[in-house]
Parts: structure tokens; C-alpha cells; sequence
């Protein structure tokens, strides 16, 4: 019996020597391995680790680095350089013969070229540079192509300065430089420093003295801010700088009524919106002067 017990309290022990449930540290060991961020660590984080010291070793060396380098520029050019990426040649179109002359001037490609080495924003911006472009596109047509799409600026004054005389658009942008008036005779002539600043102006009071025809010679621009009508015989409408319009419409309803330009008169002042002024030539001052003198002698 003291056998038996004997026995059976060693087993006791033993069992509990040999307690298989894990201690409260590897418990906490356990659980905190199960978490979802830990668990995303060991299974990404751990490889790309591995893979980053790998590749970092790799390129440390200089050599090494180069040579990838070199591989990667070879594949790239021979890539670009196929022939289904090469311009050929380039096409100009909606341009007169000069300014299409001066866009292959200003862009002197080099063909065949690249359509991956082409900036074609650049290329459109180089080319809206030349002082007769109003707008320009650019793209790339089938069959290596560059198309370049050109408007170009409609003259439509003169403009007569202290350099010569200038063609100017709409806007009063520069289009070209004029050597003769001859040359374009049917566009109207403005005269004056800062005249292209108020080309617009200028065109409205144009279309507004069109009932002068022929007598019109141009606009003289006056102090940077007013404008004089200029006609035959010496004969000058003085307009004033704050709506110049109505009062040239004002002048040439007088005009038509009491045939006003048709006389000796040297200027109408406009200036003074409330009152007009009119100035007569020195032969007309004179013979005034004359009858005044005889009538007085007469007397």
C-alpha cells in the first residue's frame, strides 16, 4: 500500500513538474504575433526588407550602377528610333511663301527626328514668335509628318512713325515692315507715336467717316491720347480723347447740313463737347478781311 501511494504521489509531482500551458510571458509572446499588424510585418514587411538590402547591395557597387544605367539608355534609344517614331519632314500650311520660309528658318530641324525628342508646345511657341503669326498649331501626322498649321495677321492700317512705315493688324500687333505707301494703297493711314496702342479706336472712326470717301487721308494721333481726321485740302477734324466716335459723327452731321467742309475752312474743332469751333484759312481770313475794308471804305 505505502508502494502504491508511494507511486502514485511521484506521479503528482511529476504532473505537475511537467504543466504543458505556456507561461503568462510566452502567453503575451503569442497573442501579441497573432495581431493583424504584426502578422502584415512578418509576411511583407520581412521580405521586402530583404529584397531592399539585396538590391542596395547590388548597386553599391558603382560599376554595377552604370551599367544598368547604360542598358536602360540603350533599350530607350533603340526604342525612340524605330522608324514608326521618326519625322521626316514637316509641312506648313495656311502661310504665305515668306513667313513659311521664316517658320523652317526659326525651327531649323534636323530631319529624321525623334517624335520623343520633338516639344511640340515649343515648337508652336518659337514659331507664334514671328511678328505675322496671329495663331499656330503643331502635331504630329501619320507617316512622320510635322504638321505645323499657320494663320497669319490680316494688315489693316499703316502706321507712318519715326522708323518708316509698319503694317499693323486689328489689334495694332506688328505685322510687317512697309518700304512704300504704294504698295498697300486701299489700307488706311495713321500717323504718330502710340497710334498702335489705339488701332481699334482708330478703325471705328475710320468706318464712322466713311461718308467722306475719297477726302479721307488718314488719322494723325495727337499727345498719345486724341485723335485728328485729316482731309484733302489741308482740312483737319480735331476730336477730342473721351468718345471721339460721337463727336466725329456730331461734325459730320454739321458738315451735311451746312455743307461746312466744302468751304474754307482750315479745322473743326471738336475738343469742347459743348461747342464747336471752326477755324478758316488764311486766304479766307484775308479776303474777309478785305470785304470788311472795303465796306468800310464804302461807308
Amino acid at each position: 500500500m505505502r508502494a502504491l501511494r508511494s507511486d502514485t504521489g511521484s506521479r503528482t509531482e511529476g504532473a505537475q513538474r511537467f504543466d504543458p500551458a505556456p507561461s503568462r510571458l510566452r502567453y503575451r509572446l503569442q497573442r501579441w504575433m497573432l495581431t493583424p499588424g504584426v502578422r502584415s510585418c512578418l509576411r511583407y514587411g520581412v521580405p521586402a526588407l530583404a529584397v531592399t538590402l539585396a538590391v542596395g547591395g547590388y548597386f553599391s557597387d558603382e560599376s554595377r550602377r552604370q551599367a544598368v544605367v547604360d542598358t536602360f539608355q540603350d533599350l530607350r534609344a533603340s526604342f525612340e528610333q524605330r522608324p514608326e517614331f521618326l519625322v521626316n519632314v514637316m509641312a506648313v500650311d495656311g502661310a504665305s511663301m515668306d513667313v513659311s520660309r521664316d517658320v523652317r528658318e526659326v525651327l531649323s530641324l534636323d530631319f529624321p527626328v525623334s517624335s520623343f525628342d520633338l516639344d511640340l508646345e515649343a515648337v508652336r511657341a518659337r514659331v507664334m514668335e514671328l511678328d505675322p503669326v496671329k495663331t499656330a498649331s503643331v502635331r504630329i501626322r501619320p507617316g512622320g509628318i510635322l504638321q505645323v498649321d499657320v494663320i497669319e495677321r490680316s494688315p489693316a492700317v499703316v502706321w507712318r512713325n519715326r522708323e518708316g512705315l509698319a503694317l499693323l493688324d486689328e489689334t495694332g500687333a506688328f505685322v510687317a515692315e512697309l518700304g512704300q505707301r504704294g504698295l498697300h494703297p486701299s489700307l488706311p493711314l495713321v500717323v504718330g507715336e502710340g497710334a498702335q496702342d489705339a488701332v481699334p479706336e482708330a478703325l471705328r472712326l475710320i468706318r464712322t467717316a466713311h461718308p467722306l470717301g475719297s477726302r479721307l487721308r488718314g488719322l494723325v494721333r495727337q499727345g498719345g491720347r486724341r485723335w485728328d481726321v485729316v482731309l484733302d485740302r489741308n482740312q483737319r477734324i480735331l476730336l477730342p480723347a473721351e468718345n471721339p466716335v460721337i463727336a466725329l459723327e456730331r461734325a459730320l452731321a454739321v458738315s451735311e447740313a451746312q455743307d461746312l467742309l466744302n468751304r474754307d475752312v482750315a479745322a473743326v474743332d471738336m475738343r469742347i463737347a459743348a461747342r464747336l469751333t471752326v477755324r478758316m484759312t488764311d486766304a479766307a481770313v484775308e479776303d474777309r478781311w478785305r470785304i470788311k475794308q472795303l465796306n468800310s471804305s464804302g461807308n
